[in-house]
């Protein structure tokens, strides 16, 4: 399976649009994300088409296509408009490599997981990278409407275990093999 996994839309309708047409044209099987998917945060500005009432109506359209992990910035509220469920974290197999999902809050490269893993993807820190650590992949997401550190709105796709960091154009960032 094609996974796109994306994180920190925050509410954002006009990255949301961006990023379902993403997921369509790269025709992944399931959309991933890695929470904060409608509250800003207290930290972090308004984005761009601060619509979450919108960003709810997008996802619930594609809700047979989606898997959404929770995030610091989302709440049970959040629960109240989506036709979806959050979940706290997804372990999933890509070529034979298992790879722990979660959204960056509570595990990361910092803190990383007792669960046996060969590559972590997460969010949270809305900064794009993939990078080894010792056997271990390790890679962000970035964010898809509120980037930092001069870091492009991005994604990763995630297919036959091979991690691909993009930004929201469709341009490849960095690659690599888990």
């Amino acid at each position: 399976m094609k996974f796109l996994i994306a994180s920190d839309l925050h509410g954002s309708s006009t990255d949301c649009e961006k990023l379902i047409q993403r997921f369509n044209e790269e025709k992944a099987d399931k959309l991933i994300l890695l929470g904060d998917v409608y509250n800003h945060g207290p930290r972090n500005p308004l984005p761009d088409g601060y619509q979450t009432m919108k960003v709810a109506q997008l996802l619930n359209g594609i809700k047979q296509n989606l898997i959404v992990v929770k995030g610091n910035c989302d709440s049970q509220v959040d629960t109240m408009i989506s036709e979806f469920s959050f979940v706290e974290d997804v372990v999933l197999v890509s070529a034979n490599k298992t790879v722990f999902l979660t959204h960056g809050h509570v595990f990361n490269e910092n803190n990383m997981p007792a669960t046996d893993f060969d590559a972590i993807i997460y969010g949270h820190f809305h900064t794009g990278f993939i990078k080894k650590y010792g056997e271990k992949l390790i890679a962000n997401t970035g964010s898809v409407s509120l980037p930092k550190n001069n870091t492009p709105k991005s994604y990763i796709l995630l297919n036959d275990g091979v991690v691909i960091l993009k930004d929201l154009n469709g341009e490849l960032i960095k690659e690599e093999k888990i």
